[in-house]
C-alpha cells in the first residue's frame, strides 16, 4: 500500500463522494465492508458483499460489475471501506482502469492508504 510518509492520503472531493456512497452501501447491507467506484465518465457505483450458496462477491466486485453492466468502459478510482488490497475486484478494476487507484478507509471513512492499481 502506498501511504505518504506524513500520514494517510488526503481525499479529493470526488473521492470523498465515493466514501459516502460506500458507507451508505455498508449501512444498507448491514455489513462490515463495502466499496464504491468512479468510472471514466465520472459516474459512481457502490456495492456491498454478496454471500449466497451459489454466489460470493466482495463489495468491490459488486460495484465494478454494476458499473460494467451499466456501460462503463474504464475506471478512475475505487474506495474500499474496511477492505484490503487482496480484494479480487482490484484485478478487474486494473483491467479497465489504466491509471486507476484504490483508497482504503477504516469503517468511519478515514483514509488509511492508497494504491495505484492500473
Amino acid at each position: 500500500m502506498t501511504t505518504p510518509p506524513d500520514g494517510p492520503p488526503e481525499l479529493s472531493d470526488e473521492d470523498t463522494k465515493l466514501v459516502v456512497l460506500a458507507r451508505g452501501a455498508l449501512a444498507r447491507a448491514e455489513t462490515s465492508t463495502s466499496a464504491a467506484v468512479r468510472d471514466g465518465d465520472g459516474r459512481t457505483y457502490a456495492g456491498a458483499p454478496v454471500a449466497a450458496q451459489t454466489l460470493s462477491l466482495t463489495g468491490l466486485q459488486v460495484a465494478v460489475a454494476t458499473a460494467l453492466s451499466s456501460g462503463a468502459r474504464s475506471f478512475e478510482a475505487a474506495v474500499l471501506v474496511n477492505g484490503s488490497l487482496d480484494d479480487p475486484g482490484l484485478a478487474t478494476l486494473a483491467e479497465f482502469g489504466a491509471g486507476a487507484y484504490a483508497v482504503l478507509t477504516d469503517g468511519s471513512g478515514h483514509p488509511v492508504g492508497r494504491q495505484d492499481v492500473g
